[in-house]
């Protein structure tokens, strides 16, 4: 307790300054709460602590942020009537967590009490960011208008390829595949840096070393002016190069003539890691899909331990 003649004299910037409160049991009394520090108001029953924290302190912060709200806002909030007090200086918007009296849960925490848990739930499913965990970069899931982008950024006077991997199947052979490719009007496929026409490989019979990755060739760019019809261009082909890619596509294009390649995916998935994406169930524990694989949520596992039930392992089980 701070003496009344020395309240005027303190920093309502470090303090919460009280000055004559008299609500319900109060007794006219001056306090200072010093800021950024955990008060405990403790006393016997009846001696004004609900008055203090809740009547006073925390309806004389809520009702100046209702006030500070838009007429229209103000209609759906109701009215809080000023605390009997000559005036609280230095006070902040408040929030005031209720008391309840759950029974008892193993998933209860003081989160799900105090519903606090409700907001970090929305909060890390808007905001958050998922890395990986091999090369720490942020996982995105990429979408056409990122490639288009990507493409129309590049420097003018520069020359980029736009290329989907072609899935590689055991069972099935090259040349009807590429023959399919041809069919469809694609012309080009790239293998081990270097570009190779359809139809050269189908008619000579020049067969691609195995194990190579090959990639279809979706679209060439040569760089220069923009404009709206090269725009359409390259989106047309990047949502092309998604389908054939079964998701995936890639841009190879050179600087200054040294060679580059930027990866772009339509999956939530980094280093051949495939991640779930942040929602609110995946961060609700009491939730089968967000809930812990080995404690389903509680905590603890119950199990057996054989170390304590054989202590010792050199003993016979007579002995």
């Amino acid at each position: 307790m701070i003496p009344s003649t020395h309240i005027q004299d303190l920093d309502y910037h470090k303090y919460i300054l009280i000055k004559g409160a008299r609500q319900h049991n109060l007794k006219n009394f001056d306090l200072a709460i010093p800021k950024n520090k955990l008060v405990v108001i403790t006393g016997l029953s009846g001696s004004g602590k609900s008055s203090l924290a809740f009547d006073t302190l925390f309806a004389e912060g809520q009702r100046r942020y209702v006030e500070s709200l838009s007429a229209y806002a103000r209609q759906f909030i109701g009215r809080m009537s000023k605390p009997n007090v000559d005036y609280i200086h230095g006070i902040a918007p408040a929030i005031a967590i209720e008391q309840k009296v759950n029974t008892r849960n193993p998933r209860s925490t003081v989160g799900t009490s105090s519903e606090i848990y409700e907001y970090l739930k929305l909060l890390f499913a808007r905001i958050g960011k998922t890395y990986s965990p091999l090369s720490g970069t942020i996982v995105k899931r990429h979408t056409p208008t990122d490639v288009t982008d990507f493409i129309a950024n590049l420097p003018q006077d520069s020359t980029s390829i736009l290329l989907s991997p072609i899935p590689q199947n055991a069972n099935e052979n090259l040349s009807i595949r590429l023959n399919i490719y041809l069919q469809q009007g694609f012309t080009r496929i790239s293998a081990n840096g270097k570009i190779y026409q359809i139809e050269d490989i189908l008619n000579t019979g020049n067969t691609i070393e195995p194990g190579s990755e090959i990639f279809l060739v979706i679209d060439r760019f040569s760089h220069g002016k923009l404009d709206e019809d090269f725009l359409s261009r390259v989106a047309d082909s990047v949502e092309t190069a998604f389908y054939e890619g079964l998701g995936t596509c890639m841009v190879d294009y050179w600087l200054n003539g040294e060679y580059h390649r930027q990866i772009f995916s339509n999956r939530f998935e980094a280093d051949g890691i495939s991640f779930e994406e942040p929602n609110v169930n995946l961060f609700t524990f009491n939730n089968p899909y967000g809930a812990c694989k080995t404690c389903e949520g509680f905590g603890s596992v119950i199990g057996i331990d054989e170390d304590l039930v054989i202590p010792d392992k050199n003993l016979s089980v007579y002995d």
